[in-house]
């Protein structure tokens, strides 16, 4: 059974909710800018909340980024309240995280019912990249790289794609008079994504995580800079650039992570006023460059599955040209686009950059 709901979370009459036993599945991002309050405050101000899941430390944390839920501690829940701001791509770990719940609750003979209160996603409604192929692992989500949609419509789409059992409820983004004060990046939704460009930045980003550069983790700029201590500003080393898009030579120390301690020598990403920005295709293009200049970039051996798609890993390889990468790209966005608007829960309809 799904269900889409227009009314807050505190006026939903389920009996789940409001006498049953209720989990709370939240990060700092379940603020409630008019009570003043946060989303578990209103189970425990009504006696019932049984258990919370959030991550472990601070929000602001490096150590912050999974949020537990087994079995064990899901058993005899009548519901589970979720409550995590998206940020627009696949490898958020938070998301992947409620995938992991959902599976979990789909495993189970008695599972409680789920409750999705959505928010805005802050990487808007673009869509880069494609859906995993080869190479990608269980806990990777059949989602394009930059997918376009709200976790509401994630959720949705994947508790059909599963045939799930348990109830799932989605509370619209629409129905919160946070999502009408706050921008989604007020509170920054994870340690590394800090400010107001970094989802624009994150969909290709992220995947310097994979390769010998650092994106600027352990930095106060994450995904908007990117380097590492064997890249030099030589003239004629400038990477590509993208268009509405300068490249900043610049120097960083991270605080921690890849070479923590370390001077790095890399780039800002600086948009211009109103760029629409690719950033995948963007930084498919660089690791290209990188590789074909400096014998230190290397691609950790769970890059593939990261990226999983064998045309673009071929490209960074030097074995594909980049207008076979870019029309693979194309063709699989559209893919992309047709399945998601079957999950859409709001008017808005996702884009490819042309």
């Amino acid at each position: 059974m799904f269900s889409f709901r227009t009314t807050r979370l505190e006026d939903q009459l389920d009996k789940a909710l409001t006498d049953g036993k209720v989990g709370c599945f939240c990060t700092q991002n379940s603020w409630d800018t008019e009570k003043g309050r946060y989303m578990p405050d209103i189970f425990r101000e009504r006696g019932n909340l049984e258990v919370v899941f959030s991550p472990g430390d601070s929000e602001l944390s490096c150590e912050t980024m999974r949020i537990e839920a087994d079995a064990g501690r899901l058993r005899g829940l009548n519901a589970v309240v979720v409550e995590i701001q998206d940020v627009g791509a696949r490898y958020f770990g938070y998301t992947k995280d409620v995938f992991r719940l959902m599976r979990t609750l789909s495993e189970m003979d008695e599972a409680p019912a789920l409750y999705i209160v959505d928010h805005i996603n802050p990487a808007g409604r673009v869509v880069e990249g494609t859906m995993p192929a080869s190479g990608a692992g269980d806990g990777t989500p059949k989602i394009a790289h930059r997918h376009g949609l709200t976790l509401g419509e994630l959720a949705n789409l994947y508790y059909c794609e599963t045939g799930a059992k348990f109830p799932l409820h989605v509370i619209s983004a629409q129905a919160t008079d946070s999502n009408r004060q706050l921008l989604p990046w007020t509170i920054a939704p994870a340690p590394d994504i800090t400010g107001l460009f970094t989802c624009e930045m994150y969909s290709g980003g992220c995947l310097w995580n994979g390769t010998s550069i650092t994106p600027g983790t352990g930095t106060a700029r994450p995904y908007e800079y990117f380097g590492a201590p064997f890249i030099r500003h030589d003239t004629g080393s400038i990477p590509p650039s993208a268009p509405q898009v300068m490249m900043r030579p610049c120097t960083f120390t991270p605080a921690f992570g890849k070479y923590a301690g370390e001077v790095c020598r890399g780039y800002q990403i600086i948009l211009e006023p109103g760029a629409e920005y690719h950033s995948l295709m963007h930084t498919l293009q660089m690791m290209r460059f990188f590789k074909d200049r400096y014998s230190a970039f290397e691609l950790a051996p769970d890059f593939s599955g990261m990226l999983a798609d064998d045309v673009l890993l071929s490209y960074i390889e030097g074995e594909t040209e980049w207008e076979t990468a870019r029309e693979h790209i194309k063709v699989e966005e559209q893919k992309w686009i047709r399945k998601a608007k079957k999950f859409l829960l709001y008017e808005s309809q996702p884009y490819r950059i042309k």
